[in-house]
Protein backbone atom coordinates (compact mmCIF):
# COMPACT_ATOMS: atom_id res chain seq x y z
CA UNK A 1 0.00 0.00 0.00
CA UNK A 2 1.21 3.35 -0.81
CA UNK A 3 0.51 6.67 1.20
CA UNK A 4 -2.67 7.23 -0.89
CA UNK A 5 -4.57 3.77 0.76
CA UNK A 6 -3.92 1.83 -2.45
CA UNK A 7 -1.29 -0.90 -4.40
CA UNK A 8 1.83 1.05 -5.23
CA UNK A 9 1.96 0.56 -9.35
CA UNK A 10 5.54 -0.98 -8.67
CA UNK A 11 3.74 -4.12 -6.77
CA UNK A 12 1.51 -4.83 -9.42
CA UNK A 13 4.55 -6.59 -11.55
CA UNK A 14 5.06 -8.33 -8.13
CA UNK A 15 1.51 -9.97 -8.34
CA UNK A 16 2.17 -10.65 -11.88
CA UNK A 17 5.42 -12.15 -11.52
CA UNK A 18 3.74 -14.44 -8.25
CA UNK A 19 0.97 -15.69 -10.81
CA UNK A 20 3.11 -16.62 -13.73
CA UNK A 21 5.78 -17.53 -12.22
CA UNK A 22 3.30 -20.41 -10.20
CA UNK A 23 1.83 -20.72 -13.77
CA UNK A 24 4.75 -22.06 -14.93
CA UNK A 25 6.44 -24.28 -12.55
CA UNK A 26 2.96 -26.37 -12.26
CA UNK A 27 1.99 -26.36 -15.74
CA UNK A 28 5.70 -26.61 -17.31
CA UNK A 29 6.33 -29.87 -15.77
CA UNK A 30 3.12 -31.19 -15.94
CA UNK A 31 3.51 -30.65 -19.95
CA UNK A 32 7.21 -32.20 -20.22
CA UNK A 33 9.01 -28.61 -20.72
CA UNK A 34 10.60 -28.73 -17.73
CA UNK A 35 13.59 -26.53 -19.02
CA UNK A 36 10.61 -23.52 -18.75
CA UNK A 37 10.93 -23.67 -15.10
CA UNK A 38 14.21 -22.18 -14.61
CA UNK A 39 15.81 -21.31 -17.81
CA UNK A 40 13.39 -17.92 -18.84
CA UNK A 41 13.67 -14.07 -19.14
CA UNK A 42 11.83 -10.91 -18.82
CA UNK A 43 12.55 -9.12 -21.96
CA UNK A 44 9.63 -6.95 -21.54
CA UNK A 45 6.67 -5.85 -19.62
CA UNK A 46 3.93 -3.83 -20.50
CA UNK A 47 1.44 -2.84 -17.82
CA UNK A 48 -2.03 -0.50 -18.70
CA UNK A 49 -3.80 0.57 -14.57
CA UNK A 50 -7.53 0.75 -15.34
CA UNK A 51 -8.49 1.36 -12.12
CA UNK A 52 -6.96 1.90 -8.67
CA UNK A 53 -7.01 -0.86 -6.46
CA UNK A 54 -7.98 -0.31 -2.62
CA UNK A 55 -6.90 -2.03 0.30
CA UNK A 56 -9.44 -4.53 1.18
CA UNK A 57 -9.67 -8.34 3.16
CA UNK A 58 -10.59 -9.81 -0.05
CA UNK A 59 -8.03 -11.33 -2.60
CA UNK A 60 -8.36 -10.30 -6.47
CA UNK A 61 -8.30 -12.40 -9.52
CA UNK A 62 -5.23 -12.84 -11.58
CA UNK A 63 -5.88 -14.75 -14.90
CA UNK A 64 -3.28 -14.80 -17.62
CA UNK A 65 -3.02 -16.92 -20.87
CA UNK A 66 -0.20 -17.33 -23.39
CA UNK A 67 -1.33 -15.14 -26.38
CA UNK A 68 2.07 -15.30 -28.71
CA UNK A 69 4.55 -18.03 -29.20
CA UNK A 70 7.53 -17.15 -31.43
CA UNK A 71 10.78 -18.54 -32.86
CA UNK A 72 12.88 -17.65 -29.35
CA UNK A 73 10.10 -15.58 -26.86
CA UNK A 74 6.13 -16.24 -26.04
CA UNK A 75 3.99 -13.54 -24.10
CA UNK A 76 1.79 -14.27 -21.48
CA UNK A 77 -1.11 -12.09 -20.97
CA UNK A 78 -2.64 -11.22 -17.62
CA UNK A 79 -5.61 -9.55 -16.01
CA UNK A 80 -5.66 -8.13 -12.09
CA UNK A 81 -9.83 -8.42 -11.86
CA UNK A 82 -12.96 -8.85 -9.48
CA UNK A 83 -14.86 -11.57 -10.95
CA UNK A 84 -17.97 -10.94 -8.96
CA UNK A 85 -20.15 -9.46 -8.37
CA UNK A 86 -19.17 -7.52 -11.45
CA UNK A 87 -16.30 -8.09 -13.29
CA UNK A 88 -13.67 -4.69 -12.66
CA UNK A 89 -10.52 -4.86 -14.04
CA UNK A 90 -7.71 -3.44 -12.19
CA UNK A 91 -4.78 -3.95 -14.75
CA UNK A 92 -4.09 -5.67 -18.04
CA UNK A 93 -0.36 -6.87 -18.74
CA UNK A 94 1.82 -8.41 -21.04
CA UNK A 95 5.28 -10.52 -20.12
CA UNK A 96 7.51 -10.99 -23.16
CA UNK A 97 9.58 -13.95 -21.88
CA UNK A 98 13.04 -15.50 -23.37
CA UNK A 99 13.99 -18.90 -22.80
CA UNK A 100 17.89 -18.52 -21.97
CA UNK A 101 21.02 -21.23 -21.80
CA UNK A 102 22.52 -20.23 -18.36
CA UNK A 103 25.26 -23.02 -18.91
CA UNK A 104 25.85 -20.94 -22.37
CA UNK A 105 24.88 -17.71 -21.13
CA UNK A 106 23.29 -16.81 -23.97
CA UNK A 107 19.28 -16.75 -25.19
CA UNK A 108 18.17 -19.92 -26.95
CA UNK A 109 14.95 -21.07 -29.33
CA UNK A 110 12.16 -22.64 -28.33
CA UNK A 111 12.69 -26.24 -28.39
CA UNK A 112 9.40 -28.50 -30.37
CA UNK A 113 8.66 -29.50 -26.96
CA UNK A 114 8.13 -26.01 -25.76
CA UNK A 115 6.34 -24.80 -28.35
CA UNK A 116 3.44 -28.22 -28.13
CA UNK A 117 3.49 -26.87 -24.37
CA UNK A 118 3.00 -23.52 -24.92
CA UNK A 119 0.57 -24.08 -27.20
CA UNK A 120 -2.00 -25.70 -25.42
CA UNK A 121 -1.49 -22.90 -22.70
CA UNK A 122 -2.41 -20.52 -25.63
CA UNK A 123 -6.04 -18.44 -24.27
CA UNK A 124 -5.75 -20.90 -21.66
Amino acid sequence: MDALGHVNNGRYVDYLQDARVDFLFRTAAELGADALETGLLVARHEVQYRAPLHFRPEPVRIELWISEIRAASFTVDYEILDAEPERRTYVEAKTKLVPFDFAANRLRRITPVEREALQKLVGA
